[in-house]
């Protein structure tokens, strides 16, 4: 699907939806797929089985979201401590193996992939957010902000407007109650990724290389709707990030 600029928006070219907007649009893509790489029909076959309209159970959902080394690891798991919750992440443990594979397809079905993981984590969120508070490691909204981010080129004016439909949040996914984007400095995140020493992913290296693509991926995320990232600076002390965190959800989330 293309879609055009507003009028008045920079730039001639047209923004390219990459990313599915619903279940059933992400099976017809994984379909087509199918018959060439045998982990998109398992994949496939993973989200049949997915109820749709998926609902929540009666406890809190919390998303997690932001670039590597801002603290996701760390924050979510004292989180999940602190509130004797479930932890949980996109993609999920069932596929998470074949991220290899589709790291290596083209764009719109290594994207597909990443949504489908979103579609079948919700099955696992229904079922957990029923008996304990529910953390989740990323979610829908990254899977949006990078796709986003990699279809526009240029500066964040660049990106599709404010209010534009590819920042909604999908109708036909379960929805969280609040989704935690944490930030840190730039310069901070990189030193952050060199003590880890960890292997860069594509993407990573590409936030590293590029900072008009690390600019256009946070501001694809504060873009978000329906639900709206909260924003959380993660550069402080863990303790004081875990504090702030925890005050965000004892305000927006009911117990």
């Amino acid at each position: 699907m293309l879609r055009r600029c507003a009028p008045g928006s920079p730039g001639p070219r047209p923004v390219v939806r990459a990313l599915p907007p619903s279940a059933s649009a992400l099976r017809q893509r994984l379909r087509q797929c199918a018959e060439r790489i045998p982990e998109a029909e398992a994949v496939l076959d993973l989200l049949e089985k997915c109820p749709e309209h998926q609902k929540k159970g009666g406890f809190p959902v919390i998303v997690f979201e932001g670039l590597d080394a801002t603290g996701k690891t760390t924050v979510t798991q004292a989180v999940k401590d602190t509130l004797n919750g479930v932890l949980l992440r996109s993609p999920p443990a069932c596929i998470s193996q074949w991220r290899t594979v589709f790291d290596d397809e083209p764009t719109p079905i290594k994207r597909a992939f990443y949504a489908a993981g979103n579609y079948i984590l919700a099955s696992e969120i229904a079922k957990a957010s029923t008996q304990a508070p529910v953390i989740i490691d990323r979610y829908w909204h990254s899977t949006a902000a990078y796709t986003i981010a990699t279809e526009t080129s240029g500066k964040v004016q660049d990106l599709p407007p404010a209010q534009d439909e590819v920042y909604q949040w999908p109708e036909d996914l379960l929805k969280p109650d609040l989704v935690l984007l944490l930030t840190v400095d730039p310069d901070e995140r990189v030193r952050r990724l060199q003590h880890r020493g960890l292997q860069k992913t594509k993407e990573e290296a590409e936030l590293e290389a590029n900072s008009l693509f690390r600019q256009r991926v946070e501001e694809s995320y504060r873009r978000m709707v329906n639900p709206a990232c909260q924003e959380v600076d993660a550069s402080p002390s863990k303790e004081e990030v875990l504090k702030t965190v925890l005050q965000l959800i004892k305000k927006h989330c009911a117990f």
